[in-house]
């Protein structure tokens, strides 16, 4: 997800599912809890960081030297990483990195550039699912499942397992078609009304919107049944 500033749809979103979190008994068993969390972490790191990275390449590519200008073009976390949004997805599974900023009056054809732009996050996320399934396929393959199975080989095979199924979920979501998601401007250059007062207007309210289908359940019915299917792909890979 994108996001210009911390609003305050963004805050009751965080505190819903905090809510949400502690009522489910989240919290009860703390050391388990923090192991849990400390396992996915490299995951979300790796997932939002590359997905900033890629719209940041791929506007540099087509002649948008902004993200160039704000140290962007890199792979290094610590220029994606939005830390309230890192601290949001690793307490409430919600979360956001730095938005990358761009100029798109650089672009040659700005309609087509700016498309590519918005797929370049989530294609960079199936892109890594893809290649940690992989590697995890050949750790497997090289250590068996009774070396995996427990200690140290046991994390490093549920790190790798995250990092595949957190990029899965960074995908989809970002997919829907809601501002300020990706998949909202990647409909709206599909449709060219991205420069359009219809656009404006749908964007005003896309927080709120998102909201809604958080907090009702919307996004995970659509989520889970898309990251379920992908998953099942990947483990009969495995």
């Amino acid at each position: 997800m994108r996001r210009s500033n911390l609003n305050i749809s963004m805050i009751v979103i965080i505190a819903v599912l905090l809510f949400s979190s502690m009522r489910s008994g989240g919290f009860s068993d703390p050391i388990q809890w923090l192991s849990e969390k400390l396992i996915i972490l490299p995951g979300i790191i790796i997932g939002l960081s590359m997905h900033e990275f890629a719209h940041a390449a791929v506007a540099y590519k087509l002649g948008d030297n902004t993200p160039k200008l704000q140290g962007r073009v890199t792979i290094n976390p610590l220029a994606h990483i939005d830390w309230i949004g890192l601290a949001a997805l690793f307490f409430c599974g919600f979360g956001w990195g730095q938005p990358v900023q761009i100029n798109p009056f650089n672009f040659k054809n700005r309609r087509r550039d700016e498309l590519f732009v918005a797929l370049a996050g989530v294609v960079m996320n199936l892109l890594l699912a893809i290649l940690f399934t992989f590697v995890l396929k050949a750790v497997t393959a090289a250590f068996g499942s009774y070396t995996l199975a427990s200690g140290m080989g046991q994390i490093v095979w549920y790190i790798i397992y995250y990092t595949i199924q957190i990029n899965l979920v960074l995908m989809v979501f970002n997919l829907i078609p809601i501002p300020p998601l990706d998949g909202f401007n990647i409909i709206a250059e599909i449709f060219n009304f991205g420069q359009t007062e219809t656009y404006w207007k749908i964007y005003q309210y896309g927080n709120w919107i998102l909201v809604a289908l958080i907090i009702f359940g919307v996004a995970g019915m659509i989520i889970a049944p898309c990251v379920n299917g992908l998953m099942n792909i990947v483990w009969a890979m495995i």
